[in-house]
């Protein structure tokens, strides 16, 4: 039997007396994009952080091919793609340092970049079409380009599993059909996607399945039935036609 890429079993998480999650129960498979949906406040930033290990879980286990959070990311398994606004813009790093970060955990302490490491990051920028804004000032970059760098970061990784939070705001659709290729590529070499997404119109074009979330798992499968009307309303409390359009 093949090991789940991704595998949290009764995930709780509270804030203090604020139930976050409760049993969230998710499998998903190597090779596979999974789109994460559901409302603001719904629980998927807190998914995200259980899943790393950056919050306690008052129940439940998470599992990154077989293994738990902290030495999956010893290992380098797990890839993170975080929010803009959780990301200092103006901090002086160009891309390419960037994306060296993610060879970090292949340098040892000294971290001082080696061939293989230097190959790695340009094969990870030439992927992902930034090969020409290398030395760019992260912050001069587009909101599509700065989303590409991140990605880039986790493949120069090597990571297996890749966390992506809201991976198409505030990019134009340019930059948001060179996303999707470029995940449609990692999936086809074996990597498996979790994309947190308020773009609900665009998940059967790229996901092979779909949580929808609401605190707890309301929905998991294939895109369109999980987008069916009635899991819509219960998750977003409006009819489906009203949340296609305030997702566009």
């Amino acid at each position: 039997m093949t090991t789940p890429a991704l595998l949290t079993e009764n995930i709780t998480v509270r804030y203090n007396d604020v139930l976050a999650l409760e049993d969230v129960s998710l499998t998903v498979a190597p090779g596979r994009i999974c789109g994460l949906l559901g409302t603001n406040g719904s629980g998927k930033s807190t998914l995200f952080k259980a899943i790393l290990g950056l919050v306690p879980a008052e129940l439940g286990r998470v599992r990154l091919r077989g293994r738990p959070p902290a030495a999956a990311r010893r290992k380098g398994i797990v890839g993170y793609v975080p929010q803009s606004e959780q990301v200092d813009w103006a901090f002086p790093i160009r891309v390419i340092d960037v994306v060296m970060m993610g060879r970090y955990g292949h340098m040892g302490i000294t971290r001082r970049p080696r061939r293989a490491d230097h190959e790695a990051v340009a094969a990870a920028l030439e992927r992902t079409d930034l090969t020409g804004l290398a030395h760019r000032q992260i912050g001069a970059l587009s909101g599509g380009q700065r989303k590409r760098a991140f990605v880039a970061r986790g493949i120069a990784q090597g990571a297996d599993v890749f966390l992506l939070d809201e991976p198409f705001a505030g990019v134009d659709k340019r930059s948001e059909a060179t996303i999707i290729e470029v995940l449609r590529a990692m999936r086809d070499d074996g990597h498996t996607l979790l994309v947190a997404t308020h773009d609900l119109a665009g998940v059967p074009q790229f996901c092979d399945e779909a949580v929808l979330l609401q605190r707890r798992v309301i929905a998991h499968g294939a895109p369109d039935e999980v987008l069916a009307p009635d899991r819509l309303f219960e998750a977003f409390g409006i009819e489906a036609q009203a949340v296609g359009e305030r997702t566009r």
